[in-house]
């Protein structure tokens, strides 16, 4: 029997390394070396700097599909973001002044480029690179609109105009665009979603373009880097220990009450296993050392560096896969699939696999950062391509030391980016003419991304013949599709009138019907407020249950022309809704300051301390007296300058610009015991950081309800005591603390006493 056998094995390595080893002459045998390294396992302990296609063999991706590389280094380096022009070339973000080393030297070079891509000979591989803006410090994101480009480069959101391909006239949208936090904590993203309207990661502000104008305005704060819209123009986004958020509700509605702190439908958890499969050892990741974090094979358990969420809008991939969301986890070198459910307005999901992934990939220096819907129908994936993906404010002396281990440090200067499709099919991009007529069909294309673009074509167009089409377009309701893109489009154009959106309110298919409320309040006006405040009051006498929370919405814009009338619409959702925490945010939203006195008048007439509208609106005014008995932050940031900076750069992020913490993120500071009480121990927390469960004001915060470890920042040695030391007494200062100051002495002595300490703190380590 192993006379047989020797010779098949023999014959099968002989194949494995006739087709992994190019130099290997067809007929010849193996040798014993060779022989020995086909069957060893492979070393994790080294990470050699691989080349595109070498990268490309290391990828395990799922049964059926297969990546194809579409650009490299030198053609490409450092890449973050991109998106695509109507030619299907691929504009991109090069963030090459990012972590040069673990000391992060150089962040504040201008060695940043936005760059075009373009495939010449249309073999599906990009060959000709177009710089288009080069000495850029740290750029992070691009959005395409009109005849320019959006592009964000800390702390500005520029404009720029396109003249053949190179930039012309500057115009300074936003001065404020990414003010405060640090490269892993700032805006990113700029999404023009189907509202006509541009959204952002980590941002509480949407933009949009009416004529030489830029409007501002405020909206929900979202995730941290990426994000991503579904059919319905719905959001969804993460943070970096949440595999998915998301919302249930448009974009547009619920951020007008700045006394609410979080209004329920937004920033909701879509996906809460947080679980990740990667197919090699990890050991890389800033908090290895702890247990839990990585398993007995030494691969990450967890979500520690989500990002770049994308709903799969395509039209290559089999059906089953349509509407899926995909999740980057550079860390854990891996992309993840996710499946959704749909319940009315309610948006559920859970992984596709248990105990795999749809794409990951054995090359440690494999980071996919970004994901994003193609011309084509293909997914495309941004591979930053480095060793080091950890900003230096987070950079623990563990992952420093897993760095020089393996030299991750290298390489500098490269990039790619990689399109995964199905086997067997051969991916073709759609052309996108200017002709009204034709962009209009391709409304209703199967693509999403050919459907966003013809709507934006149109709507930066301005085609006044393209309007007749449009209309025409909103009665075919067998391609709801087609009809949510045309009404939009109208928007955009100025052109939607109150018939057309009266009509499909009376639609039975509740996508139409959404569409039809969350774009109404461009419609609205002193002509036809009547009209629509009896069509919303008939939703409710109808109990259509989907529409109640947009009802509840709409009254804010209604206000402005009947504030009788939208009242009225408020207390008979009350009425006809007491526990449902969804109609009762988006009543409260209504509110802001005058909360108490709708609370008078409302809940004499409905009655019940247990229902979800009297709780919700009593925590609202609750939180609106501890604001007004809040420090002047003006009067501290005037006191503690270093220590009001650094709050804005390395804290705010997590624990919220008012100190009470943000969901899915931190724990409050405003009124914790951690911060009031014993100055070594909070010295020692901001030093090397907490990790695991927290109880603070009585209430035991853990995960998923915050990410259950705070970094610390006194693994860097260079920071001085005096900052350290202004940066807790700001603290202890804020809000409604009141504690003593602490001094750089003080900060000095923890130092040197935690000299050879390298990990994170536990909150029962502290206690004792």
């Amino acid at each position: 029997m192993k006379k047989v056998l020797y010779p098949l094995l023999l014959l099968l390595i002989s194949s494995v390394l006739f087709y992994c080893k190019t130099t290997r002459q067809p007929g010849t045998q193996p040798s014993a070396a060779e022989v020995e390294e086909a069957l060893a396992p492979p070393d994790f302990s080294v990470s050699p700097v691989l080349s595109a296609r070498e990268s490309l063999r290391r990828m395990q991706v799922e049964e059926g599909f297969e990546v194809k590389l579409v650009a490299s280094e030198p053609l490409v380096n450092t890449p973050v973001a991109l998106t695509f022009d109507a030619q299907g070339r691929i504009w991109v973000v090069e963030m090459n002044g990012y972590m040069q080393d673990t000391l992060g030297a150089g962040e504040d070079i201008p060695n940043g480029k936005i760059v075009i891509l373009d495939d010449t000979d249309h073999d599906g591989v990009a060959d000709r690179r177009t710089v288009f803006l080069d000495s850029l410090v740290l750029p992070r994101a691009i959005c395409l609109i009109e005849n320019g480009l959006l592009v964000g480069e800390p702390t500005n959101l520029w404009y720029y105009e396109i003249v053949n391909d190179r930039p012309g006239k500057r115009v300074l949208v936003d001065p404020a665009y990414t003010e405060g936090g640090n490269v892993e904590h700032q805006p990113n993203g700029l999404l023009r979603a189907l509202d006509n309207w541009i959204y952002n990661a980590k941002a509480n502000k949407r933009y949009r373009k009416q004529g030489d104008r830029w409007l501002i305005e405020r909206t929900h704060s979202r995730g941290q880097w990426g994000i991503s819209q579904d059919d319905y123009g719905r959001l969804y986004y993460n943070n970096n220990s949440q595999n998915l958020l998301g919302d249930y509700f448009a974009p547009g509605f619920g951020a007008t009450n700045r006394n609410q702190r979080g209004v329920a439908g937004y920033n909701e958890k879509v996906v809460g296993d947080n679980k990740v499969y990667p197919a090699r050892p990890t050991p890389g990741v800033n908090r290895g050392y702890m247990k839990g974090t990585l398993d007995d094979s030494l691969r990450l358990r967890n979500f520690t560096a989500a990002c770049g969420p994308l709903v799969y809008r395509g039209d290559l991939f089999p059906a089953t896969y349509r509407s899926n969301v995909f999740v980057a986890e550079p860390s854990a070198n891996l992309i993840k699939r996710n499946t959704l459910d749909e319940n009315g307005y309610l948006v559920q999901g859970e992984q596709a696999y248990a105990g795999r992934e749809f794409l990951a990939s054995t090359d440690e220096r494999f980071r996919p950062v970004s994901l994003y819907n193609g011309p084509d129908g293909a997914l495309y994936v941004v591979d930053m391509y480095r060793g080091i993906i950890q900003h230096k404010t987070y950079l623990t002396p563990y992952l420093k030391e897993e760095i020089g281990r393996r030299n991750l440090t290298q390489p500098l200067s490269y990039g790619r980016i990689y399109k995964v499709v199905p086997k067997g099919k051969v991916p073709q991009a759609v052309t996108l003419p200017n002709a009204p007529t034709e962009l209009v069909a391709r409304l209703g294309h199967a693509n999403g991304w050919v459907r966003d673009q013809a709507q934006q074509m149109l709507v930066d167009g301005k085609y006044p013949e393209a309007v007749p089409l449009l209309r025409q377009a909103l009665k075919e309701t067998e391609n709801p599709l087609k009809v949510l893109h045309a009404l939009w489009t109208l928007e955009g154009l100025s052109a939607l009138r109150t018939d057309e959106v009266l009509a499909l309110l009376q639609q039975p298919a509740w996508p139409l019907r959404m569409q039809a409320l969350s774009a109404l309040p461009s419609v609205l006006s002193a002509a036809n407020h009547a009209q629509y405040t009896a069509a919303l009051n008939q939703l409710l006498a109808q109990n259509d249950t989907l529409a109640a929370p947009y009802v509840a919405f709409l009254a804010y814009s209604l206000r402005s022309f009947d504030e009788k009338g939208a009242d009225n619409l408020l207390q008979k959702l009350v009425a006809k809704y007491p526990n449902d925490r969804y109609v009762a945010d988006a009543v409260i939203s209504n509110l802001q300051d005058r909360e108490s006195t709708f609370q008078n008048e409302v809940l004499a007439s409905t009655p019940g301390s247990n229902q979800a509208f009297d709780r919700r609106l009593q925590q609202v005014i609750t939180y609106i007296r501890n604001t007004l008995a809040n420090r002047d932050p003006a009067v501290l940031t005037r006191a503690y300058p270093k220590g009001a900076a650094m709050f804005s750069s390395s804290c705010q992020m997590c624990h919220g610009a008012d100190g009470n913490g943000v969901k899915a993120l931190a724990p409050p500071l405003n009124k914790s015991e951690w911060v009031t009480g014993n100055k070594e121990t909070l010295i020692s927390v901001v030093l090397f950081g907490l990790t695991g469960p927290v109880e603070v004001g009585g209430h035991r915060y853990e995960s998923p309800e915050i990410n259950g470890d705070m970094p610390g920042i006194g693994y860097d040695k260079t920071l001085p005591n005096e900052d350290i030391a202004e940066l807790l007494s700001f603290i202890r200062k804020s809000w409604q603390n009141n504690a003593s100051p602490i001094t750089k002495e003080e900060v000095a002595t923890v130092r040197q006493k935690l000299a050879a300490r390298e990990k994170a703190f536990t909150a029962e380590e502290l206690k004792k």
